[in-house]
């Protein structure tokens, strides 16, 4: 993909020609374990290959090994300000630690922090955000610009490739889509590590989506990303379910069924609304490679979806069901064409599992 160097996050590749990344962040106390370990599971359930959690005290850092051993995908620790923090979350068991050294402590207890990442094999991704930049940047640039949140960035990595570590990821996140997208183009051209993309304080589950979709869209088609966070002020469940549709779009990476839908017109008898978010649901899971239709009317509904393995479309108090662009059933009344498409749609899941 966009970098030079691939690295390894215990055993998930990033960088080189791995595929891009979807990761998320927990919003549970993680003194919580068992609250924390049960988003997780519903993270990858959707999706996820790596997952970061805030440690905010010791008592967090000491939950990781819990998790730790619990779940099959990375871990990620969230720190700031406390350097011994870093040190005991690396001692139980995370692959990979998120900081920005300008917060984390001094030279020499950042240096430590470098030589137990050496130690354990851990992966540190050097964060910057537009708040985090430091004053005497924020002087000479004017404020927190793209080329001061660049200039932040590699002054930190600098101190990391002094102790000779290269198992580095970058992230520059803004609130601001346009500032986001002039910064990691800069940093680009200047470092051959992994970045981290996202658009920090996105929003909420509809706003978020937008700025989002807006920003790391543009990145990822120019080549630049290695792993990505949608962040939203929602279930973080939705963050990696808005992340595939990202990348499904741009044709970088598929999971799951693809669920095509008609945004209603005057034609419209029936609710479509309710039978399209019941398919949605009944899908939100499935990593089946198949493409599901729901139309609303049955004057275009086959023909505009006819290349969907399985389909509904709309009508007065009835609908019919197709396959491949192909009538094979008409139902009658909302609520038993739901059922019978329902029933439809296991036996396709069940056929193409079958064969894989």
């Amino acid at each position: 993909m966009s970098s030079k160097l691939a690295i390894k996050l215990g055993a998930v590749t990033i960088g080189g020609n791995a595929p891009v990344v979807v990761q998320s962040m927990t919003n549970t106390d993680t003194r919580d374990v068992k609250a924390t370990l049960a988003q997780i599971k519903r993270l990858v359930a959707r999706g996820c290959e790596v997952v970061r959690v805030a440690v905010p005290d010791e008592e967090a850092a000491r939950a990781l090994k819990l998790i730790r051993q619990e779940i099959a995908i990375p871990l990620i620790a969230d720190i700031h300000f406390d350097y011994r923090l870093a040190l005991l979350a690396m001692e139980n068991g995370v692959e990979g630690l998120r900081i920005n050294p300008g917060n984390i402590g001094t030279a020499t207890q950042v240096e430590r922090v470098v030589d137990c990442a050496k130690e354990h094999n851990c992966v540190i991704r050097v964060g910057v955000n537009s708040g985090s930049v430091e004053r005497h940047l924020l002087e000479r640039y004017g404020g927190p610009t793209p080329q001061a949140m660049v200039e932040s960035a590699l002054n930190h990595v600098k101190i990391l490739e002094n102790r000779g570590f290269q198992q580095i990821k970058i992230s520059l996140k803004s609130s601001s889509v346009l500032n986001t997208i002039k910064a990691y183009r800069l940093l680009q051209e200047k470092c051959p590590y992994p970045l981290h993309i996202g658009v920090t304080e996105a929003g909420g589950l509809m706003r978020g989506t937008v700025k989002s979709s807006v920003g790391l869209g543009i990145l990822l088609a120019e080549g630049i990303g290695d792993t990505i966070r949608v962040s939203l002020t929602a279930d973080p469940v939705h963050e990696v379910t808005v992340a595939y549709e990202i990348l499904r779009a741009l044709g970088l990476r598929k999971r799951g069924p693809e669920i095509i839908s008609c945004p209603t017109c005057g034609r419209t008898e029936i609710d479509l609304f309710a039978l399209a978010q019941a398919v949605e649901e009944r899908l939100a899971e499935s990593t089946a490679d198949i493409t599901v239709a729901v139309m609303g009317c049955v004057v275009n509904g086959p023909g505009e979806a006819r290349e969907a393995d399985l389909g509904l479309a709309g009508g007065r108090d009835k609908g019919i069901i197709f396959k491949k662009g192909q009538v094979i059933c008409s139902v009658r009344g909302q609520e038993a064409l739901l059922n019978r498409f329902m029933v439809e749609l296991q036996a396709l899941l069940e056929s193409r599992e079958a064969n894989v």
